[in-house]
């Protein structure tokens, strides 16, 4: 994949429109609850002040409709966050998109909700005009929306004088094309869910270019079910056992394989206070419900994934919320940490045991985009990157 680079361009004096996702949660007093997002769209922005560029930032927040901005929709309370964290004053810009404000080279502003402008969502070839007149170089930043062709993610891009990726868009783009289409080998993928039918698609595509592919959760248990293992009152989908049977023929056939549990972790209910009874997978009663991988399937896997030379991760092996049925995904996750291969993980999950199992430093990359992250998997297009890799070179 071929893009401009922001870092690549030279910024001094130059009007520059950043779409950053800065769609943080908020409690009910509109306090920001959590601001991994805002910090990582820093980078880019700090690189643009110190090259002396005149520095317009917006974001969608929410699902606001469009022509009003309600309380519940004003990025007001994320320009006091950037501001904190930039040490310096952000102004909000209401009603920007026809111009009329002031920006000086070495500020920052803030664009209002960009989803609040009529025209957004629909990717109006109109309002992507006005706001391309607004800039002398476009710089998407955004990688959580690059699966959505709107206005500030893909219209804007075709008549911004130059458009590029931000710095945390080029790194992802970076590292998702290292770990799928570049990857050292062994290439291990790790999806794990409730249901094959969310990921079909991603199953079958990892499915033409992983050496393993471990499933886990639901996904799992219809695997097992169409392994011809019994699986009791497991989450599963028993329509979906021919589209698994399938996948695991055609990787068999290309000499790659999907590894199984031998052993699982099962309970007569998923909750805190369940019974957890580690058994082999041949063992499962008629009203046993599989919730984790048992200790000899992660050990095994571990030492699989101790070999690899790429990782891909979405999604954990098991109920990992409860801690009777957190083992497999925590070993999992340490054997990751300390692997030698490239990792990437994302989605949300995926990031929650992450945080659980403090990992975050042992991994090699982790994806900012949930929806993205998993189009990307499935080999699908990403309008906002195809939109960047036109402007290649203009």
């Amino acid at each position: 994949m071929h893009v401009n680079k922001f870092t690549d361009l030279d910024l001094s004096g130059k009007r520059v429109f950043i779409r950053a996702d800065l769609n943080v949660p908020q409690d009910e007093a509109g306090n920001i609850t959590e601001d991994t997002r805002i910090k990582a769209s820093l980078p880019s922005i700090r690189h643009a002040l110190e090259q002396g560029a005149a520095v317009m930032v917006t974001s969608h927040l929410g699902r606001p409709t469009e022509g009003t901005v309600g309380p519940e929709d004003t990025l007001s309370p994320v320009a006091v966050r950037l501001s904190q964290l930039l040490q310096a004053p952000v102004r909000l810009v209401r009603d920007w998109v026809e111009g009329g404000f002031a920006v000086q080279p070495g500020e920052v502003v803030l664009l209002e909700n960009c989803r609040c402008n009529v025209g957004e969502k629909k990717n109006s070839e109109e309002l992507a005009k006005k706001m391309a007149a607004l800039c002398d170089i476009y710089v998407n930043d955004a990688f959580g929306t690059a699966h959505r062709a709107e206005a500030t993610t893909h219209g804007i891009a075709r008549f911004a004088p130059i458009a590029c990726a931000g710095i945390l868009m080029g790194a992802e783009i970076d590292a998702l094309s290292r770990a799928l289409y570049a990857p050292a080998r062994p290439l291990i993928a790790i999806v794990g869910g409730a249901k094959v039918s969310s990921k079909l698609t991603i199953l079958k595509s990892l499915a033409e270019k992983v050496d393993q592919l471990i499933v886990g959760g639901g996904i799992a248990n219809t695997f097992l079910l169409a392994s011809g293992k019994r699986i009791g009152e497991s989450l599963a989908e028993a329509d979906l056992v021919k589209e698994a049977h399938a996948i695991m023929d055609f990787m068999r056939a290309r000499g790659a394989m999907v590894p199984l549990p031998v052993d699982v972790v099962v309970a007569d209910e998923v909750s805190a206070l369940a019974r957890a009874n580690k058994i082999a997978v041949n063992e499962v009663g008629p009203h046993d419900r599989i919730l984790d991988i048992g200790p000899k399937s992660a050990a095994e896997l571990a030492q699989n994934v101790a070999h690899a030379g790429t990782i891909v991760w979405n999604g954990p092996v098991g109920v990992f919320e409860h801690a009777q049925f957190a083992g497999g995904t925590k070993m999992l996750a340490s054997a990751i940490a300390h692997s030698e291969a490239f990792s990437i993980a994302g989605g949300g999950d995926t990031l929650a045991a992450i945080a659980k199992f403090n990992i975050a430093d042992d991994v090699g990359y982790i994806s900012t985009g949930g929806g993205a992250f998993l189009e990307f998997l499935e080999g699908k297009t990403l309008p906002a990157i195809a939109a960047l890799e036109a402007r290649f070179d203009d």
